[in-house]
Parts: structure tokens; sequence; C-alpha cells
């Protein structure tokens, strides 16, 4: 048995947007591992239409508060869909370049610091561009944008030791997925999404070895 308190730092996916039963993926990931028989704490300090900058000033602060001495702590981030949005008269309301930069500056930080895993943005409906351009309007989010954020974060990751979970390119192109995006809003998906994304992320070597192997922080 792995005992382990997470704190979970993101956006409005992590914190389980539109989910109608108020999960989320990381209540459901961690529900899992406690009927495996681990004891894991969850903190959810995911906040919506947050950018990296805005986590980053935050994220410290509010995690150090949070994890005790007496119980091993880690950390995981999920961000980057808001930072690729317009923004009123922005065209990114953070540019790739600058997004890239700070979340390289949160994750090398971060693990100096506890043991870190991150998780890339995923897709939004193609849509959402549709809608928006039929209308005359810049949309505000853009899935293609993602196509190029995600291998950075990617590259990031690898280039800091930090395991890496490519989420968009794991559900680009799933069919449960768009079903799901459509049940909700085009960028949040239903509650079915959310377990889909758990699913995923409780499948993935990197968190079965903090589980299985259990974390020293």
């Amino acid at each position: 048995m792995t005992a382990l308190r997470i704190c979970f730092v993101g956006d409005a996916i992590m914190r389980g947007v539109d989910d109608t039963v108020h999960l989320g993926w990381p209540e459901r990931l961690c529900t899992k591992a406690r009927k495996e028989g681990h004891e894991v704490t969850l903190c959810n300090l995911a906040v919506r239409r947050r950018t990296t900058a805005e986590i980053a000033r935050r994220w410290r602060a509010e995690c150090e508060a949070r994890l005790a001495f007496d119980v091993p702590g880690a950390l995981i981030f999920a961000f980057g869909v808001n930072d690729m949005a317009c923004d009123a008269d922005a065209l990114f309301r953070a540019s790739p370049a600058r997004s890239e930069i700070t979340a390289r500056k949160i994750i090398e930080e971060a693990a100096a610091w506890k043991p870190v895993l991150w998780i890339g943005p995923a897709p939004v409906a193609e849509r959402i561009t549709a809608e928006a351009a039929a209308h005359g309007l810049e949309p505000a989010y853009h899935d293609k944008r993602l196509t190029m954020l995600a291998p950075a974060y990617g590259a990031i990751a690898e280039d800091l030791g930090v395991p890496f979970l490519d989420l968009y390119a794991a559900l680009a192109g799933e069919e449960r997925w768009a079903q799901c995006l459509e049940a909700g809003d085009g960028v949040y998906p239903d509650g079915d999404g959310y377990g889909l994304i758990a699913e995923i992320i409780g499948q993935w070597p990197a968190w079965r070895s903090w589980l299985d192997g259990g974390v020293k922080s």
C-alpha cells in the first residue's frame, strides 16, 4: 500500500468543469487508487481559465500549505489550453514561446522540490472554431494550436527528466472523446469524458510506478 498526498495544479479540465457529479478526472483517478488499497489524499488546486503565468504565481504557496512533512507528497500539473485561447484583442492569452518558458520554469522548480507528473492539454472540438467563423468571430479556443503546444511541452519534460503524458495524442481521433465533447460544450467534456481521462492516466506507467513503487519526497 502506498500513502501519498497529491496536489493537482491546473485549469478547468483538471477542475472538472461541467461534470454533473462534480468529480472531474483527479477524483476518479484517486478513487480507483483508494479502491486498490492505496492511501491517496487528493488536493485539487485547479482553477478555471488560468494560464501558465497565473499558475506560476500561486502554485508553490498553495501546495506548500497542503503537503505535510509526515506524509509523502507529490505534484501533478495540467495546463495550456487557456494559453492558446484568444482574450479580447489578444491573439493569444500567452504566446507559444511565453507558454513554453513559463511551463519550464514551473516544472523545473516543482521537480526540484517534489516528485512531479505532467499531463498535456486535451483536444477541444473543431466545431468551436467553425461556429465562431460562421458568426464572424475569432474563436476563443483553438484545437490546432494545441497540436503544436503539446509536443513542445513534451520536449521540455524530456529535457527536465519529468514524466509527461501527451493527452492530446491519446485523445485526438478518439470517437468516445469526440462524443464526450459534443455532450459537453466542446471545450469541457461530460462526466464520461473525465472518466476517459482518468482511465488513460490510471494506466500510465508513470502513475502506476507511484502507486506500485511508492513515492519518496
